[in-house]
């Protein structure tokens, strides 16, 4: 399982690379082999949070007090949802959410998008159906989009930001 989902994030995301362009004579600062490969790391990410690999997780977000993840807050006077900066409050954060119970991140890879800003920067869109009792969430499944910012850092690609986004429900049509 763990060898598929990573092979069709690769296939995926080169795939991206080859559609339209955004805008007539846009190229894109990254090859499709840097794009397959930060696509694959969104499948490894993807892998260990499903295992609960804390260890693998840590390794894969840059090293610095500028790393970036938004997610759901369990304290109430950071809001419903907070940015938690740095390695040791996200190492917190996720630790508090796989000792929560279950977690279930079932991506769509065929929606998934990776592009260079820089030779050094990429991006990844993708949408999730998250499943978690996390801060009074009750385990239902549930649509959000992940918006990851990848840094080349040391040979690798890692995390600097991850924006996990709740997708709210449509709105009754109005008669």
């Amino acid at each position: 399982m763990q060898s598929k989902l990573l092979a069709a994030a690769v296939v995926l995301a080169v795939a991206s690379v080859a559609g339209p362009a955004t805008a007539a004579g846009h190229r894109d600062p990254l090859d499709a082999r840097t794009l397959a490969a930060v696509g694959a790391r969104f499948g490894q990410l993807m892998e260990a949070a499903n295992r609960h690999d804390l260890t693998a997780l840590s390794g894969m977000y840059w090293r610095s007090p500028s790393t970036l993840l938004v997610a759901k807050s369990a304290v109430p006077s950071e809001g419903n949802w907070a940015g938690y900066w740095g390695n040791e409050a996200i190492e917190r954060k996720l630790h508090d959410i796989a000792a929560s119970g279950p977690v279930v991140l079932q991506p769509d890879l065929s929606k998934l998008k990776v592009v260079g800003l820089t030779r050094e920067v990429a991006e990844s869109y993708d949408p999730v159906t998250i499943t978690v009792s996390y801060a009074g969430q009750d385990g239902t499944p549930r649509p959000f989009l992940i918006v990851i910012d990848w840094i080349k850092a040391g040979g690798d690609w890692k995390i600097a930001s991850e924006i996990l986004l709740p997708v709210p429900p449509t709105p009754a049509a109005k008669s």
